[in-house]
């Protein structure tokens, strides 16, 4: 058996360690890198899909205590429910140092729904909210599912896609019982 003096193996470990150091350190920014590169389509999902969800569940909310109409709030309690949930799945589902906002709804939808009562409300929340946003919310997840890259972000899309779709057939439904258009304007 060969003995080394004490000094030569403490410099081989040293010289190890530095070298498992430098490795590690080159490729953790590497990793990094990687989670904040994120594909134009899963960037742009992250930033609609949060925004519509947060605009649809926040105006239900409105709805919920400005309208008169049994109908539209029910429609509106369904919408903020199922839109919470989803807003979580989103969280959870982005990739590590990526950033989603937690509450970024469109302050123009909630303020041309603010100041309203009545029918009125009713009416501008079917339209605007009901109608036209849950098309645009529907887009969004579509179009996740089709050109997003990010495997996590399309199975939340995915997943949530039939409650979007159930949402937007329920504001039709609920514009044609009182007789507005069907149609997003």
């Amino acid at each position: 058996m060969t003995r080394l003096p004490l000094a030569t193996v403490t410099s081989a470990c040293m010289a190890s360690l530095l070298i498992a150091t430098a490795a590690h350190a080159q490729t953790a920014p590497a990793a990094a890198a990687d989670a904040g590169r994120l594909h134009a389509a899963d960037q742009s999902f992250i930033a609609d899909g949060t925004k519509d969800v947060a605009t649809q569940r926040d105006a239900a909310r409105i709805a919920t205590s400005r309208s008169t109409d049994r109908d539209v709030k029910a429609f509106a309690e369904r919408v903020s429910t199922d839109n919470a949930k989803i807003s979580d799945a989103l969280r959870a589902a982005s990739p590590r140092g990526v950033d989603v906002p937690k509450n970024d709804p469109d302050a123009a939808v909630l303020a041309s729904i603010n100041n309203l009562r009545g029918a009125d409300f009713d009416k501008t929340y079917i339209e605007q909210v009901a109608l036209a946003g849950e098309q645009h919310t529907l887009s969004a997840f579509q179009a996740e599912i089709a050109s997003g890259r990010d495997d996590q972000l399309k199975a939340v899309a995915k997943q949530a896609l039939p409650t979007i779709q159930e949402h937007y057939a329920m504001a039709q439904d609920l514009a044609k019982r009182k007789h507005l258009s069907t149609t997003a304007q």
